[in-house]
């Protein structure tokens, strides 16, 4: 070994472990109480010398010089960050310059410094910055380590004199809006990002950084100086700082990596890092993430006051004179003004009418800085007195009523906390954090989620999304009431008890406070018992059987009942997740709808089994017909088939299943046929072979490790002993469903079926992250069936499964049903996120026994529970 390599080799581990030892203390310091702050700048400190030590080591050229930029350059250097670094040059590097610099790049990863670098002469980097806005403001931050000042100030010098601060301004706005939007504009997501999600630090940072391109300064006083903020504003902006500085510290240490959303599995241990103590109603977790939230909102409203501000001295508005609205309002620059600051205190029920002026005013694009500045002051005023006063309570109704604007409206009333004052059970869930792994919002954000799906189906732009909601809605009359509903279906969630019930009650008593007519008063009351009635039945009952439909008929009532709480149901399950709504559930729904229409509809009062029956099979022939099928193609198989397959098929399904099997009745091979769903996503399949012990289990075997999720089975055997079964799949990893996928299907699992191959367990799946952080306990119940008319297979039993969704969970039951002997008859699969609810109907078994359901219920909660 050389002597300049042995000196080398002596400065890496040197280097090395003076940053680990160094590193190693101050996070431990800093996991014993120190501030967040405390620990970023000693770690910049830190960094500096050993980037210093190494430069000087390397012994480049002094007309060079080395820049920290972006967050290292502002001095926040959190545990898992970049370090980002600027080689300054004085004219373009020579070859040997090059490989010194790239010796310099080496020495930094092998001590163990992960750098984000660039090379740049002053030109190169204006070149840069005017054609990328990141770029400029990484400059901006920037900071001499080591080398040239005189190069260094240069840089600085032309680059504010380069800065257009206006059109700073503008880029950084739409970028902040583009950022918003990937997080559906809103803090309050369950795993919330508490760097770059709205009310993080980057807004922060991005008020500052257009303070500083503007020579506003660079702190929050430097801002209340100016005059853009109070100073109670920049005190609360401070502490905001303070508390999501501490958050994403923690977060870096406790993740071992750069990681800035708020994950499941950190919640817990962050929330007591941070002191988080839990109560009996709330859990640390939850306790933390509604802290973080209530910072977040502040931090977007009063984020937003700064920039207006900041956006008027900048941009100042031709000078016009104000346009008067009334007494108290006016219009300035197409923004809603106060006269005065203190309208709110002289008259509060003016706080109600800026909402409504917003609305009723097509040309105003907001409220102005002042006007919203008011607002946040004067949300205290908002008490008893103010929500028993006649005037704002109906000015609240009057909110609900007006034909656009609304959900602008509602969410700007939460952001204000207006509306949790209001409302104040509707104030007790703003933050609450929803642990059911399908929602992905708190449960105030959720339900303007509902709020504004409503809104959607009364809109044209959106007509060709909600074709159905969009007619029926038209219908209703009165819309208003279901934003009512939506504000309350929820409201009651996290107070113990059936929240549907608590939220019934609080709904009558806002209806009767509020004046509202009897019958309007009994729909919404009823809407917000009832809001998850229709997606029980539609996803866990079978939706052909007679007696299902009648029985939710008779809750139901009337068809004004019916189309309100459709309406609702869509806009519910479309408000929990992008994940959840499907176009199989939206055909759920609709098939109950429609059925549901036509008995309430019906002149008779007891629509007899018989008559469903047959107008299937009528409706069926005509089918056939249509098909070209030859005169009573259908009666041999149809003679092989009972009651109950005629009340669980639709029509065009049985002519399918005719057309299929008209000359294959005794067939001695399996025979299966594929298609596209004819009425929603996926694939439908229809299996017609000899019965034998664990077809099912076959069947489902394969189907998982061809990649598709079971979404409805129906099980049949024929007189003469042959299962004719349909399954509806979806595909788990979103292929294109076309001729190739349905003819493998078709071709593979007859195959299959024919050679008698041993049923195959799917593959190991990955287990979803969140089920692993969310005890959700299996419950298997089984129970005797009531409802179907007609039974002609002995006692049937409802098999009600719900766990957290995994990898094989329908194999397990198939083969547990296998194993005790159980027969399979129906399948409905209902999957919310990552937790499922699937009912089966089932018989055999000696299930009529108690003794043989309770070992069907141990065995499958001891497999559900591995």
């Amino acid at each position: 070994m050389t002597g300049q390599t042995a000196a080398r080799q002596q400065l890496i581990a040197d280097l090395k472990a003076r940053l680990q030892g160094e590193q190693r203390r101050l996070n431990e310091r800093f996991l014993g109480n120190a501030e967040a702050e405390t620990l970023l700048r000693d770690r910049c400190r830190l960094i500096d010398e050993v980037l210093c030590d190494a430069w000087q080591a390397l012994a480049l050229p002094a007309s060079l010089g080395l820049v920290a930029v972006g967050g290292y350059g502002r001095g926040e250097l959190y545990p898992a960050s970049d370090i980002d670094l600027l080689v300054l040059l004085p004219e373009e590097a020579d070859r040997a310059l090059a490989e010194r610099l790239e010796q310099l790049v080496c020495l930094l990863w092998d001590i163990g410094l992960e750098t984000g670098h660039s090379v740049r002469t002053v030109e190169q980097c204006l070149e840069e910055a005017a054609g990328d806005t990141t770029v400029q403001t990484a400059l901006l931050e920037s900071r001499l380590l080591a080398g040239s000042q005189r190069l260094f100030a240069g840089l600085r010098s032309i680059l504010a004199a380069s800065i257009d601060a206006c059109a700073f301004l503008q880029t950084k706005r739409i970028e902040q809006e583009d950022r918003h939007r990937r997080f559906s504009d809103t803090p309050n997501s369950l795993e919330a990002n508490c760097k770059d999600g709205p009310g993080g630090l980057r807004d922060l940072q991005l008020v500052l950084w257009i303070a500083q391109a503007a020579g506003f300064g660079k702190s929050w006083r430097d801002l209340e100086q100016h005059g853009f903020i109070t100073d109670d504003e920049a005190r609360l902006l401070a502490g905001c700082e303070h508390f999501l500085r501490h958050v994403r510290t923690h977060l870096h240490l406790h993740a071992g990596r750069r990681e800035d959303r708020l994950l499941f599995e950190y919640q817990t241990p962050l929330a007591e890092k941070l002191g988080c103590a839990g109560s009996e109603r709330q859990r640390p977790s939850e306790q933390l993430m509604q802290k973080y939230y209530r910072r977040a909102k502040t931090v977007t409203q009063i984020c937003a006051i700064l920039l207006q501000n900041m956006a008027a001295t900048l941009l100042p508005p031709p000078d016009e004179p104000p346009l008067s609205i009334n007494e108290r309002f006016q219009n300035v620059h197409e923004f809603l003004d106060v006269v005065h600051e203190e309208v709110f205190q002289v008259e509060p029920a003016a706080i109600l009418e800026a909402f409504l002026l917003l609305e009723r005013y097509s040309e105003l694009k907001g409220m102005s800085a002042r006007t919203q500045r008011a607002l946040w002051r004067a949300r205290q005023l908002v008490d008893d007195d103010f929500r028993v006063r006649p005037l704002n309570r109906a000015r609240f109704l009057e909110i609900l009523q007006q034909d656009r604007g609304l959900v602008h409206a509602f969410r700007a009333m939460n952001q204000f906390g207006v509306l949790g004052r209001y409302l104040p059970s509707f104030g007790r869930i703003v933050g609450q954090m929803q642990h059911d792994l399908f929602h992905v919002y708190t449960v105030d954000q959720h339900s303007l989620q509902v709020l504004r799906n409503l809104r959607r189906f009364t809109m044209d732009d959106f007509a060709h999304e909600y074709p159905l909601c969009s007619r029926l809605i038209s219908d209703l009359g009165k819309p208003w009431l279901l934003y009512i509903a939506a504000l309350f279906h929820d409201i009651a969630k996290g107070r113990g008890g059936d929240h549907s019930e608590l939220g019934a009650a609080d709904a009558r008593e806002f209806c009767e406070q509020h004046g509202l007519a009897a019958e309007d008063n009994e729909l919404i009351v009823w809407l917000v018992r009832h809001h998850l009635l229709m997606s029980r039945v539609a996803q866990k009952q079978d939706v052909a059987d007679p007696a299902v439909v009648a029985a939710f008929a008779a809750v139901v009532g009337d068809e004004r009942h019916l189309i309100a709480l459709y309406l609702l149901t869509v806009a519910d399950i479309r408000g929990t997740s992008p994940k959840v709504w499907n176009t199989w559930k939206a055909q759920l729904l609709e098939q109950l709808f429609n059925a549901t229409r036509c008995k309430l509809l019906s002149n008779s009062e007891n629509l007899m089994t018989r008559g469903v029956i047959a107008q299937r099979q009528r409706e069926a022939m005509r089918l056939m017909r249509y098909l070209a099928l030859p005169e009573g193609a259908h009666e041999k198989l149809w003679q092989q088939l009972d009651t109950v397959y005629f009340l669980r098929q639709s029509a065009e399904e049985i002519a399918w299943h005719a057309r299929a099997l008209q000359d294959r009745i005794d067939s001695r091979q399996p025979v299966v046929s594929a298609r596209l769903n004819p009425l929603g996503a996926g694939i439908e399949v229809m299996v017609y072979t000899h019965d034998e012990a664990e077809l099912f289990l076959h069947m489902v075997g394969f189907f998982c490790r061809a990649g598709y999720s079971i979404v409805d089975a129906r099980i049949h055997t024929t007189a003469h002993g042959y299962a004719l079964d349909t399954f509806v799949l979806l595909d788990l990893s979103d292929r294109d469903c076309d001729r190739a996928m349905i003819s493998y299907i078709e071709h593979e699992l007859a195959d299959r079926l024919a050679h008698r191959q041993p049923a195959e367990a799917p593959a190991n799946g990955r287990m979803p992250r969140q089920v692993r952080y969310f005890p959700l306990q299996p419950q298997v119940s089984i129970r005797p069936l009531v409802s179907l008319e007609a039974d002609d297979t002995g006692r049937l039993f409802v098999l009600t499964v719900v766990a957290a969704d995994r990898p094989g969970l329908l194999f397990i039951v198939a083969r547990e049903l296998a194993g005790h002997g159980a027969s399979l008859h129906t399948a409905k699969i209902a999957t919310l996120g990552e937790r499922v609810e699937d009912t089966f109907l089932i018989s055999g078994g000696h299930l009529e026994q108690s003794a043989s359901r309770v070992r069907l219920e141990a065995d499958l909660l001891r497999q559900l529970q591995l």
